[in-house]
């Protein structure tokens, strides 16, 4: 069983909590008492046998890209403090395992993951959204857990769980009583895909969905400033990174908490974007795009805007939509599509839909498959209901489970019907060239409307805009030949970070910035910390407080 401990000492920094709003912050860790003269002469006499920062860390993520932004940068801290993260779990001395609540099939694979490592005698530490939402699961005992707002704080605990301890960070992150958007943009990350950045522009949502597990974990709406999520863009594209996801749990609601909105956003992120990079937006809910659709419009038109808009229907019935408390009605989904579809010829709606959504009868289910017949979405993405447990909809009376699977089955075979790319067949489109193929015979691009492009696998390519002729279709994508007296554009104004390399690292020289140099020392002290030099850690951290004060 691991010994609890005291609270890790924080950090000094510009948006550090108060004395008191720290003391409270304790409560959320076990603490041990003993005499503080004890604490100093024993860090200062012996060393744990374990040297935090020299272990090797398997991270798994599940879930939303969301989730997948907070995953890279809890591995670019952990690797700016000296840990080396791994692809091979059996060679990792500790997993750390980043969940999604979305549905009870990815909590099950967390859960197994747990298990799994725990029979290979692996440390584990949790994160992600069902520790969050549930850190008091059984399986989740004795556990180290970082909150999502917590990510900035994931080499603290990791260091501690080395050690054999439990360490519990679950808090909210607020400013004057107002609740922040999450940790800050600026730390270090190690990106999946090196011309990919993810950036999450708020978390939370004002829904309250009687199905949805997330707000119990990411709870209601908070946006980071407009100046900040441009400052990240800039930086991201300084290092390489040709395109940017925008993400939340709905980016339509961004700014209504700090008095700006996603148009007003969106304008000041373009001016950012280089010649021949892409943005593409996240998914958004329909009541909170439907007041900015003209604005919408005119941005998914932009030449550096991919033209895709997520939004998720779930059901073209009222009843059901009711019952959900998605707060629109059908006619109102059908007016963003119908808007956006008329104001940006070839725009892609992706959107999900539900089946046996708890009281939904056949007839509810029939005006789901009119509505898939009459738009014949290109992006579907079918789910069949899985009761969360918490939520209002676990409480319902439920859809028998074999016509669920028969409602997903039949949804399936219609969403399957008809191919939504054969028309483009001989178009000659501008892609951009970003990832690898799942069997990796192709680079995939995107062309304007996010369409999926596989073109041949050629390194000069890889992060390239490029001209191709489209000559074959497919349900989920297209297939490009390059066109011959066509030249590639990069797009990137720097070379791009290699795999696995930490971005957000700076150089301290006479022109650094306060803050600047503000993060480097706290990267310092976050690698000083796992090698126990403790007065060394105290001289910085002396530092840090006069550079608060006196400059």
């Amino acid at each position: 069983m691991p010994s609890a401990i005291e609270d890790i000492e924080d950090m000094v920094s510009f948006d550090d909590p108060t004395l008191h709003e720290r003391q409270s912050a304790r409560k959320s860790i076990i603490p041990r008492s003993r005499k503080k003269k004890e604490l100093l002469s024993n860090e200062e006499l012996h060393t744990d046998s374990l040297i935090p920062g020299t272990q090797k860390i398997w991270m798994k993520t599940w879930g939303c890209s969301h989730n997948n932004s907070d995953g890279e940068y809890m591995a670019g801290q952990l690797a700016a403090s000296g840990y080396k993260m791994t692809d091979d779990p059996t060679q990792a001395d500790l997993w750390l395992l980043n969940s999604c609540t979305v549905k009870s099939p990815a909590e099950d694979h967390f859960r197994n993951s747990i298990k799994k490592a725990q029979e290979q005698q692996k440390k584990v530490v949790v994160a992600g959204c069902v520790p969050q939402a549930q850190p008091r699961m059984d399986y989740l005992k004795g556990l180290s857990i970082i909150g999502v707002q917590q990510i900035d704080r994931v080499v603290e605990v990791v260091d501690e769980a080395v050690k054999g301890h439990s360490v519990r960070l679950l808090g909210q992150k607020k400013d004057g009583g107002r609740r922040l958007g999450g940790a800050r943009l600026d730390l270090p990350k190690i990106r999946k895909n090196p011309l990919i950045e993810i950036i999450s522009i708020n978390t939370g949502c004002l829904n309250a969905c009687t199905y949805c597990k997330t707000k119990h974990a990411r709870g209601d709406l908070a946006s980071y400033p407009i100046e900040e999520l441009v400052e990240r863009a800039r930086q991201s594209f300084q290092e390489g990174v040709c395109e940017i996801w925008l993400t939340s749990e709905d980016t339509g609601a961004y700014g209504r908490d700090i008095g700006t909105d996603l148009p007003t956003l969106l304008w000041k992120l373009v001016e950012e974007i280089p010649e021949g990079a892409m943005l593409r937006l996240g998914m958004t809910n329909p009541p909170y795009i439907l007041e900015h659709l003209e604005e919408m419009a005119k941005i998914l038109n932009h030449p550096r805007v991919y033209a895709f808009l997520h939004v998720p229907v779930q059901s073209a019935s009222d009843s059901v939509l009711m019952d959900m408390k998605r707060e629109y009605c059908i006619d109102d989904f059908k007016r963003v599509v119908d808007f956006l579809r008329d104001r940006v010829p070839g725009v892609t709606i992706a959107t999900d839909i539900i089946c046996g959504f708890p009281g939904e009868t056949d007839a509810d289910f029939q005006e789901t498959v009119e509505l898939v017949k009459d738009y014949r979405f290109p992006s579907l993405f079918i789910n069949q209901f899985y009761p969360r447990p918490g939520t209002p909809a676990a409480k319902m009376e439920q859809v028998p489970a074999h016509v669920k699977k028969q409602r997903t089955k039949e949804l399936s075979q219609l969403f399957h019907s008809y191919n939504p790319y054969d028309h483009k067949i001989g178009e000659r489109q501008h892609v951009l060239v970003t990832e690898e193929s799942f069997d990796a015979q192709y680079y995939v691009a995107h062309n304007k409307f996010y369409e999926q492009v596989l073109v041949p696998k050629r390194a000069e390519f890889k992060g390239m805009m490029i001209e191709v002729d489209i000559y074959e279709a497919g349900k989920h994508f297209l297939k490009g030949r390059p066109v011959e007296d066509s030249k590639p554009f990069t797009p990137s104004i720097a070379a791009p970070l290699q795999k696995g390399e930490v971005s957000g690292l700076i150089e301290v020289s006479a022109h650094t910035n306060t803050h600047s140099i503000l993060h480097f020392l706290k990267i310092q002290y976050i690698g000083l910390k796992n090698i126990q030099c403790s007065l060394i850690q105290l001289q910085i951290k002396k530092h840090l407080i006069q550079i608060l004060f006196y400059t």
